[in-house]
């Protein structure tokens, strides 16, 4: 029998949420910018649009918990759409002529507004995720997987580390997949939790998706 995590954990926050963009900038950083045009690992599209569709989610999970009354059926009627055939539907973009710089500074804005709602929202309220009814440790525990699987993307992609913290990753392991297996690196658990990674005893996952509603509903 496979261990799964225990009931107990440590929640997700939106200092999560800040500090996994900061080291995601830091490393994101030494990447030289010729190298922008390249495939992120084995996704669709190349790097600079999985760093947008990275700042699109931070957007869009800050737009989703910031009206008074949010939406428990539906999302926020943002418009979204693809810059090109094939490339990620957005609500927001960057604009080229700021080069990588401003790129960057988009995720960053995208990071200081989801954790900023966050913050200024109850544990009560819910607002609606396909994958779940959630509530902001929720919103913040999906910015923060957002962030460290997609910037494994780029890495691959860029020729960049990327290493991100072992008890960041159990914390949002325990939030969104608490059936995940608890016997594994917990970076290497949320790869395969994520659909990148195989586990000794567990086959990589091609369908997968996380547990969005609290854990205690």
């Amino acid at each position: 029998m496979i261990a799964t995590r225990e009931p107990s954990r440590a929640p997700v926050t939106a200092d999560d949420v800040e500090e996994a963009v900061r080291l995601a900038l830091v490393a994101l950083r030494t990447a030289p910018d010729t190298a922008w045009d390249a495939p992120a690992g084995t996704l669709e599209w190349d790097c600079w649009e999985t760093v947008e569709h990275l700042t699109d989610d931070l957007f869009a999970y800050a737009a989703q918990l910031a009206p008074p009354t949010p939406p428990l059926d539906r999302y926020v009627p943002w418009r979204f759409a693809a810059a090109r055939p094939g490339g990620p539907g957005n609500a927001v973009f960057a604009d080229r002529t700021a080069g990588v710089a401003g790129l960057l500074e988009t995720l960053e804005s995208g990071a200081g507004l989801l954790a900023a709602v966050v913050r200024t929202r109850g544990p009560e309220v819910r607002a609606y995720h396909s994958w779940g009814v959630a509530d902001p440790e929720g919103f913040a525990a999906m910015g923060v997987v957002e962030t460290l699987v997609h910037v494994h993307d780029l890495a691959e992609g860029l020729g960049v580390a990327w290493q991100p913290p072992a008890g960041m990753c159990g914390r949002v392991l325990g939030r969104l997949f608490p059936e995940a297996p608890a016997s594994h690196d917990p970076w290497r658990t949320l790869l395969w939790a994520t659909g990148r990674a195989d586990l000794p005893d567990l086959p990589r996952s091609g369908a997968w998706r996380w547990h969005g509603a609290p854990l205690s509903a």
